[in-house]
């Protein structure tokens, strides 16, 4: 039994409500990366064709902006869905968590690896709904394990936070060497 019945099923298209959005986007990153590209390579005279250093990202860029804009053009012609701005919301809602990342990563070298670990695990945890006692109490006790586990016994090298240097001696190379 054949699964393509016809070439039409083939080639069916199933759209989301965020489609067109999705595709002006593509079409115009597309459009502003070719236009970088004289700035951005060279062309070397009396090199061949495929060994100069703007052919290659040209024929990507060529073919990423005709695609895109097939595809914008297929969006602007296909039946418009209901819900295209939750979907765009939905897409945004989500670059919170790079922005959680991006602040995660700048707070380390001034609070250190494992305060910066402990109050972000427990931050996203609340932010995803966990807020029960046994759920912050085992977000702490998973920051810690991860610490340990990268910074003890991996001993990948972190950045140490400067939040170190205010404990004493003894303890301060501890932190420094362990956490």
């Amino acid at each position: 039994m054949s699964r393509v019945k016809t070439l039409q099923n083939l080639f069916k298209r199933y759209r989301r409500p965020g489609d067109i959005v999705f595709a002006w986007f593509l079409f115009l990153l597309a459009a502003f990366l070719i236009l970088q590209l004289t700035d951005q390579t060279t062309w070397r005279p009396g090199t061949k064709l495929f060994a100069q250093p703007r052919f290659w990202p040209a024929v990507s860029l060529g073919c990423m902006t005709v695609f895109a804009a097939f595809h914008l053009l297929g969006s602007a012609w296909s039946v418009r869905i209901p819900g295209r701005w939750q979907e765009v919301w939905l897409w945004i809602s989500a670059l919170e968590y790079a922005a959680w990342f991006i602040a995660y990563a700048a707070l380390i070298p001034y609070t250190g690896y494992l305060l910066t670990t402990v109050v972000f695990a427990v931050a996203l945890a609340f932010r995803a709904g966990y807020r029960s006692l046994p759920m912050m109490i085992s977000a702490v006790v998973s920051a810690v394990v991860i610490v340990l586990l990268f910074k003890t016994f991996l001993q990948v090298n972190l950045p140490s936070g400067l939040i170190y240097e205010q404990l004493p001696n003894g303890l301060r190379q501890i932190m420094l060497t362990y956490f």
